[in-house]
């Protein structure tokens, strides 16, 4: 009677069916309050007006008739337009006489047309140069012009934010001016402006020098925890740079050394990672990116220097990690001389993953012997037993093996039991097959085997005759769980099997549970045969 009861449970949460929602009869829609239908009709009127308010907000394109007048800009209406639609600052000054024509250029360049909206900003400022959009019109007029990705248009756009500066230095967007003609001279630089290149030098080289900031206040003293990693710095002193000002025109200039001659640009990122004021860290983070990607015969060395030296846990992660980018055999060797000598265990994580990502046997054997060492602390150890297992050697699965055997920590034959199921490779699928057998071993580290196995997809049969071998209660539910998961018809056979023979009543409600989960037309007639007995 209790089977019944749970194969009924099982059938009804199979063939459920789906409950659709009653719809309003005809009667109920005629019955609707009349004061719903003169709330509709108001809405309508209102949105009436707003339609009308925008036919009126358009009258003002009517002065773009006027636009032909400008014949140094007529070519910029051939070029195509594309990238990001840009949002403009909504009008703010009505009674303006610029105010039309100024709304006229920002819907155009909301909508891309950055070639028109560049002509419109013009005529605004031609027509109108005592308005109160003037002084930033010339920003927008210079941003349109950049976004049409023409050399020619480069040019026009710094001298018109080089005419701004000049005579409207007090304008909204002089920030904002700043920014983009740092992003003007490194596309001018790259494309061989020697005016640009020598700003983008003069500018690079001034962030030697920043303005002295004001002393911070000194924060409380926290306890001292055991060997503590090197704290990270959140937040900047202020007057300095944060982590989120990459619209700051230093920052600019420095991206814009990845367009230069690598020759010109390693001096000054060198001095920049030379420098310890409080306002040099963003750059410096900066700066370690930009030497890893030019490559020259210094980037190891000012990578292992900034690895080794910075006084910025993060500059010292980044540079750890870019090592993995060259790859030779000397930052092979500083890799481990980091991961032996490093007390950060972020900066050991780095280290792990760095050597992970070299093909080298010198470097599989680092992490090999850093995942043996007792002292290593154990979260550093798991991770050297991860990158282990991602990589495609074929003999990490013989060494993974071994390491079990030795280890007692119970985290630590964890990531085994997890890396070797990431090789793949049957020898390890029925080596973790015969773990969960291992009755020397704790329950749930069996489980974890057994689980692993599945997932790896190590054969049925083999799951079939462990069922077979072992007596432990818990190792069978696991086994079951296994078969409810492969789509194999072997498995539903099994479960079929489990159910209806298996003595221990548990594990039958167990089988019974996930054949009412299953699609196959056997476990349904299975179930019946069960009621039916």
């Amino acid at each position: 009677m209790v089977t019944i009861v749970w194969v009924l449970a099982a059938v009804t949460i199979s063939i459920q069916e789906p409950t659709a929602a009653a719809d309003l009869d005809r009667g109920q829609r005629e019955l609707l309050p009349l004061g719903a239908q003169v709330q509709a009709l108001t809405g309508r009127l209102g949105s009436l007006e707003v339609l009308r308010a925008r036919l009126d907000d358009l009258s003002g394109l009517a002065s773009l008739g006027e636009l032909a007048e400008l014949g140094n800009l007529s070519s910029l209406a051939a070029l195509a337009t594309f990238g990001d639609l840009v949002d403009a600052p909504t009008a703010w000054a009505v009674q303006d006489p610029g105010d039309s024509l100024y709304r006229a250029a920002r819907q155009l360049l909301n909508r891309g047309r950055y070639a028109e909206a560049a002509t419109a900003f013009t005529d605004l400022i031609r027509r109108y140069p005592r308005s109160d959009y003037t002084p930033d019109a010339h920003y927008w007029q210079a941003f349109a012009l950049y976004k049409t990705d023409d050399a020619g248009n480069y040019r026009l756009a710094r001298t018109v934010l080089e005419y701004q500066e000049k005579h409207y230095p007090r304008a909204r967007t002089r920030g904002e001016a700043e920014t983009l003609y740092a992003r003007i001279q490194g596309e001018l630089a790259q494309q061989g402006d020697p005016r640009a290149a020598e700003w983008v030098r003069r500018n690079a080289d001034a962030t030697m020098v920043p303005p002295t900031p004001p002393t911070p206040p000194t924060p409380p003293t926290p306890p001292t925890p055991t060997t503590p990693p090197t704290p990270r710095t959140t937040t900047a002193p202020r007057g300095c740079l944060s982590d989120g000002d990459d619209d700051d025109p230093r920052i600019a200039a420095l991206n814009a050394l990845l367009q230069m001659d690598a020759d010109a640009a390693v001096p000054i990122l060198k001095k920049v990672l030379e420098r310890r004021d409080p306002c040099s860290v963003v750059l410096r983070r900066k700066a370690v990116f930009i030497i890893s990607q030019l490559r020259t015969s210094e980037t190891e060395d000012i990578l292992l220097a900034a690895a080794r030296t910075d006084p910025d846990s993060e500059v010292r992660e980044q540079a750890v990690f870019w090592l993995s980018q060259v790859g030779s055999e000397r930052a092979i060797g500083a890799l481990d001389s980091i991961l032996r000598s490093a007390q950060d265990p972020e900066i050991q994580k780095k280290a792990l993953f760095a050597l992970s990502q070299i093909e080298s046997p010198r470097a599989a054997q680092i992490l090999r012997t850093f995942a043996e060492r007792a002292d290593a602390p154990v979260e550093s150890r798991e991770q050297a037993i991860f990158w282990i297992g991602q990589q495609q050697r074929g003999d990490n699965g013989a060494f993974l093996r071994t390491l079990y055997v030795r280890l007692t920590d119970e985290g630590l034959k964890e990531k085994v039991i997890f890396s070797l199921s990431q090789t793949g490779s049957t020898e390890n699928g029925r080596w973790l097959l015969e773990l969960a057998l291992n009755e020397r071993e704790p329950i749930e580290m069996r489980k974890k085997a057994l689980f692993w196995a599945g997932q790896m997809g190590a054969p049925l049969a083999d799951f079939a005759a462990l069922y077979d071998r072992t007596t432990n209660g818990e190792i069978k539910e696991q086994l079951i769980f296994a078969f409810s998961q492969r789509d194999d018809p072997a498995a539903v056979e099994r479960l079929i099997d489990i159910a209806k023979h298996e003595a221990n009543a548990e594990l039958r409600k167990k089988a019974v549970f996930w054949l009412g989960q299953s699609r196959d037309p056997r476990a349904r007639q299975a179930l019946l045969d069960i009621i039916n007995q």
